[in-house]
């Protein structure tokens, strides 16, 4: 997850580099797309694997979020500091314990409730002090990235309760995204751009790839909730970047804000794990309960330790 990380952060710097040597938003989307589309396409055939879905409708959902987010954080990369842009876009489950809270019910507690009070504290405090006047709608979308992105989640995870394959969920990810970025070369046409730029846009579909490739690897085999924590030095790293080649160094308050989005996120993730194993947990107990003819009552504290 850390060498993930690294590669996220290092494709959100190319995605800058590649728009400030005159690549369009298009080209960026276009080249991360193609690199997942071809491994994905040329290793389901080699392994003869179905590459039609049992259904489309869940695939439609995800990708009408995921691809528009994935625009959207792609601008604001373009037009803002690249630990701003990022911060921004990994505020997803800051927009996912807001939903759980809006759901109301035993979803509605107030472990989630600091957590996106604090989340989005860190978000205003990341950009009070980071943009200029004329870059809030490219900060306004990068945090509509956050919140597509977070419907997108939602969308994967159902996708898994189904069945879904992770590597087709990917390649007809992608493959939406490549059609989606033919259609904006179409719009606004082919343009010439630096050398460096396509040099860039190679960088944002090699890193994109190893770090996608890196980050499944990571969920596939450690802990969950581990690796989603890890996640979150994404913007450490892209700080950084920011740092040694645009100059970019936040101020305290931009690091604080930074710091309660971190500690925000993790909140989250840990209270949604957390329930997760619960509800494992009684589902099992309910079975063996089942199973064995008998009936029990579990407490609360029960339940809670299981």
């Amino acid at each position: 997850m850390l060498l993930a990380s690294v590669m996220f952060a290092g494709m959100g710097a190319c995605v800058k580099v590649a728009s400030d040597y005159g690549a369009s938003l298009p080209h960026v989307v276009l080249f991360r797309g193609i690199p997942s589309v071809l491994l994905l396409f040329c290793w389901a055939k080699f392994t003869h694997r179905r590459l039609r879905p049992p259904s489309w409708k869940l695939h439609l959902w995800r990708n009408v979020s995921g691809v528009t987010s994935m625009w959207l954080g792609f601008f604001a990369i373009s037009h803002l500091p690249l630990s701003t842009a990022i911060s921004l876009n990994y505020t997803a489950p800051l927009f996912i314990a807001g939903w759980m809270l809006a759901r109301g019910g035993s979803q509605r507690d107030p472990v989630r409730l600091i957590a996106v009070l604090f989340g989005f504290i860190g978000v205003i405090a990341v950009l009070r002090p980071s943009i200029a006047e004329e870059h809030w709608f490219a900060a306004m979308l990068g945090l509509s990235a956050g919140a597509l992105s977070a419907i997108a989640m939602m969308q994967v995870r159902e996708l898994g309760r189904v069945g879904e394959p992770e590597w087709r969920t990917v390649l007809i990810f992608s493959c939406c995204v490549c059609l989606s970025s033919v259609g904006g070369i179409a719009v606004e046409g082919w343009r010439q751009i630096d050398v460096l730029a396509w040099l860039a846009l190679v960088g944002v579909g090699l890193l994109g790839l190893v770090g996608q490739l890196a980050m499944t690897r990571a969920f596939g085999m450690g802990s969950a909730l581990l690796t989603a924590a890890l996640q979150y030095t994404t913007i450490i790293f892209a700080a950084m970047l920011g740092i040694i080649f645009w100059d970019d160094l936040p101020d305290a308050i931009a690091w604080g804000g930074m710091a309660m989005i971190i500690a925000s996120g993790l909140l989250s993730i840990w209270r949604t794990y957390s329930e997760d194993r619960i509800m494992r947990g009684q589902t099992t107990v309910s079975m063996q309960t089942a199973a064995s003819g008998t009936t029990s009552t579990i407490t609360e504290q029960e339940s809670r330790h299981v």
